[in-house]
C-alpha cells in the first residue's frame, strides 16, 4: 500500500484501510407522484475508515495532533483516480482502545486507534 500521510507527514501505516464514495444530493432529490426517482446530485465525496494495530505513546499522540485542525490534507490511495492523490478532509469521532494496564506493556499502550476522515 502506498503511504499515508497527514499535512505531509508520513504516519504509520494502518492495519485497515477503506475509501468509500457518498453522492450528495440537494433537498429536491426524491420521488414524484409517479413514482420516478429524481436526484438532483450536487457533490461526491470520500470518506475514510481507518484503523491501526498496537501503536505507542508517540505513535498515537502524532496521529491525533496530525488531524487535531478543523480541516487538514491527507494523501492516500483513492481507487477511483488508481493512485495516490491529496484532498481536504476533517475527522469524525476518534477511538483509542487501551492494550493493557499492565506495567510490563509500556512499549504498546494502546491496541489501536480508529478515525475516519470527511472530504471537505
Amino acid at each position: 500500500m502506498a503511504n499515508l500521510s497527514i499535512n505531509g507527514s508520513v504516519v504509520k501505516p494502518p492495519k485497515t484501510f477503506s475509501a468509500s464514495i457518498q453522492t450528495i444530493d440537494a433537498d429536491s432529490t426524491g420521488r414524484n407522484a409517479s413514482g420516478k426517482m429524481i436526484r438532483d446530485i450536487i457533490a461526491e465525496k470520500v470518506k475514510l475508515d481507518i484503523a491501526w494495530g498496537p501503536l505507542s505513546d508517540s505513535e498515537i499522540s502524532q496521529i491525533l495532533s496530525k488531524v487535531s485542525a478543523a480541516f487538514f490534507s491527507v494523501s492516500y490511495p483513492d481507487p477511483q483516480v488508481g493512485g495516490n492523490t491529496t484532498k481536504r478532509f476533517y475527522v469524525g469521532d476518534r477511538t483509542a482502545a487501551s492494550y493493557s494496564w499492565n506495567d510490563k506493556f509500556q512499549a504498546m499502550k494502546w491496541e489501536g486507534l480508529t478515525l475516519s476522515f470527511i472530504e471537505e
